[in-house]
């Protein structure tokens, strides 16, 4: 077994034919077929069904493995390129919209003034599209709401923000300064969907006082739920970062008594020790949400590095 075969069965799953894997890997189709026979040999299965180019279930369980090798080698050659010259290589770090915001902007400027030859990949998207890429290595770390609850992931806090309530000005709440989460039993709400951390929560919370979150539509992304009530489309529950700024031109921002702040963390992978790079980036954005200054966030940073995959 060598890393090309492993390299071939990999762009294979990921192009999804024989002949586009040797596009991508910039060679002929014989020598992509030449070696994943040998690895199917070398295993004693088959790994891909010729009749269809998708992998078979043993395939499946290769080319997860393979891309850990290759990930830990990209480590392997940053870490050795870090000891022995400046900081450099690849960072793949995932991060939710709303702390995207205010957090990567500083988060480039200052990896680009210290680390200038390290490469930050950013994904932006939810906590839920998130989780699974850095369970499977294609994100180094990200940026979650948390908790979790996912046993392959090591997670550490960063900072807790207030919950509040947006509303359009025509709303029937609009002209309150605070409303109790029992205030909202009888109004429909623009809602995350059931399963995420941010709305798990607001069920937990109401389920003690007696009533059931009424969703108006559920939406998987908290920049879309500010976005739908700055539209005037309906009433949100959103973390304090999201409901600053522009949202406030048409819609009313509102204080929730009786919910507890959302907390948000890194989470990497369990298995594995991050590479230079990424603990760079790490770093950086510990001591950037230690200094921040944005309204409705409180750092609550652990000291040391207890959370960090050994």
């Amino acid at each position: 077994m060598d890393l090309r075969q492993l390299a071939a069965l990999a762009a294979v799953a990921e192009a999804g034919s024989f002949s586009a894997a040797a596009r991508r890997l910039h060679t002929v189709q014989s020598n992509v077929s030449t070696h994943i026979a040998r690895l199917e040999r070398e295993l004693g299965t088959t790994l891909v069904d010729r009749s269809t180019g998708a992998l078979t279930e043993e395939g499946d369980v290769v080319v997860d493995r393979a891309r850990r090798v290759h990930r830990e080698l990209e480590s392997l050659r940053a870490d050795v390129a870090s000891m022995l010259h400046e900081l450099s290589g690849r960072v793949r770090l995932g991060c939710i919209g709303t702390a995207s915001r205010w957090l990567l902007p500083n988060l480039l400027r200052v990896m680009a003034e210290r680390h200038p030859r390290v490469q930050v990949v950013i994904v932006d998207a939810t906590t839920t599209s998130l989780v699974p890429q850095v369970v499977s290595g294609a994100l180094d770390l990200a940026v979650v709401n948390l908790p979790l609850g996912d046993g392959d992931l090591a997670t550490e806090p960063l900072f807790d923000e207030e919950r509040v309530l947006a509303v359009p000005f025509a709303h029937p709440l609009a002209s309150r300064e605070h409303v109790e989460l029992a205030d909202l039993a009888d109004h429909e709400l623009l809602l995350e969907p059931r399963g995420t951390p941010f709305r798990d929560e607001l069920d937990l919370e109401a389920s003690r006082l007696g009533f059931e979150m009424r969703a108006q539509a559920e939406i998987d992304g908290v920049g879309l739920l500010a976005w739908l009530a700055f539209q005037g489309y309906g009433a949100a529950i959103l973390p304090a970062t999201a409901a600053s700024g522009w949202i406030e031109i048409a819609c009313r921002r509102i204080a929730v008594g009786g919910l507890p702040p959302r907390s948000v963390g890194i989470a990497m992978p369990r298995r594995g020790r991050p590479s230079a790079p990424a603990r760079a980036v790490r770093a950086a954005i510990r001591e950037l949400v230690g200094g921040a200054d944005q309204e409705g966030v409180r750092p609550t940073l652990t000291t040391g590095d207890r959370a960090e995959p050994s």
